[in-house]
């Protein structure tokens, strides 16, 4: 078994915050700028033939444009936007 994150323990502990994390997360996926990246990662995706094939490979964006790449790696990568690490409080 893989071990839990500290983000992910704590909100499978504490219900009051995971329902508000949740809340949050579903009004920001709704933004037409994020209904539009997964659209275009999901074609993307599609074309290249990657989709839902169980190959553990996503299409990401990336200052040079769009790459495949393990979901892994993407998923909660820090360095392939320009404004990514301002975001997470990196300079």
């Amino acid at each position: 078994m893989a071990a839990i994150s500290r983000s992910a323990k704590y909100y499978q502990d504490n219900e009051k915050a995971r329902k508000k994390h949740v809340e949050y997360q579903q009004e920001y996926n709704k933004k037409k700028s994020q209904v539009k990246k997964r659209v275009e990662l999901n074609r993307e995706n599609r074309r290249l033939g990657t989709y839902g094939n169980g190959d553990d490979m996503d299409v990401s964006h990336h200052k040079s444009g769009m790459r495949l790449e393990k979901q892994s790696k993407n998923r909660g990568d820090n360095n392939n936007m320009p404004g990514d690490k301002r975001a997470r409080g990196k300079k």
